[in-house]
């Protein structure tokens, strides 16, 4: 596997593309949220009240930016779709079975390269919660809530995952990017809705990525649900979600291997 994803790398490292959207994930990522922690609401002459800052102390740090690279993840779910469809299009992957490869090296190094990507983007996300931490916290009260750091991972690789299935089956950058943003912005979320109001539950959220996105919800968001939640209708506790998170991830691997062997190379 290890040589699979150097071989990869040896392929993006020098794409320009991949410098583009790496880099702007890196540069957005961290100015959004200090934007966020550095809001304050002004009351007549007073100089203002930060409403963010405690959220991104050690207690609520890890859900907070967990909850934003949900948002900037598409460039990097986009930068796999790319990566992968080219492959298609420039026809490399069969250079790839002339080299000596099997179809299934090639479907692993995908994988791995899916793999490298959610560790890169949980490790650059635990390098920004302790740098807001300690601007706004106290290095005592590390690490905090630190599950949600593994609950981005989860998310950031169901995402990733996600992205490789959709590149796997259409084969065309444009049509995959349309797709994936097709779905995940507007249709998973009518989807899930309508579920939700026809069954007056909570089926709707174990949707392919809504699934992922309820591990880490707005956590001011998340206050006033449980303000006004009715017990009797309790929502689904985080592990129920990790697990279904989880389920969908084996799922993208196992119909992407199918769709990969059965389709003409």
């Amino acid at each position: 596997m290890f040589k699979l994803l150097y071989i990869e790398w040896l392929k993006v490292k020098s794409y320009k593309t991949f410098r583009v959207l790496i880099g702007c994930f890196i540069l957005l990522l961290p100015l959004w949220n200090y934007g966020i922690s550095d809001c304050s609401l002004k009351l007549g002459n007073t100089g203002g009240i930060n409403l963010f800052s405690q959220a991104y102390s050690f207690s609520g740090v890890w859900q907070n930016i967990g909850f934003w690279t949900s948002y900037f993840s598409i460039l990097i779910a986009l930068l796999i779709i790319i990566v992968t469809t080219n492959e298609f299009q420039f026809k490399t992957h069969r250079q790839n079975i002339i080299d000596g490869w099997e179809r299934l090296d090639f479907f692993h190094a995908k994988w791995g390269l899916v793999g490298a990507l959610s560790l890169c983007t949980t490790i650059f996300v635990f390098i920004l919660g302790v740098l807001f931490g300690l601007k706004y916290g106290h290095i005592s009260n590390f690490p905090g809530e630190i599950k949600y750091l593994f609950y981005t991972f989860i998310l950031t690789l169901n995402y990733y995952s996600f992205a490789l299935l959709v590149a796997f089956f259409f084969k065309r950058t444009g049509i995959s990017i349309g797709a994936l943003l097709i779905y995940s912005i507007v249709l998973e979320s009518l989807i899930g809705k309508i579920i939700n109001w026809q069954i007056k539950g909570y089926w709707g959220n174990f949707l392919p990525l809504q699934c992922s996105d309820e591990l880490l919800p707005f956590p001011m968001l998340e206050i006033m649900k449980g303000a006004f939640l009715n017990p009797d209708n309790a929502a689904p506790s985080n592990t129920t979600y990790l697990i279904v998170s989880i389920g969908w991830i084996v799922v993208y691997y196992f119909v992407g291997r199918w769709k990969l062997l059965k389709s003409d190379w």
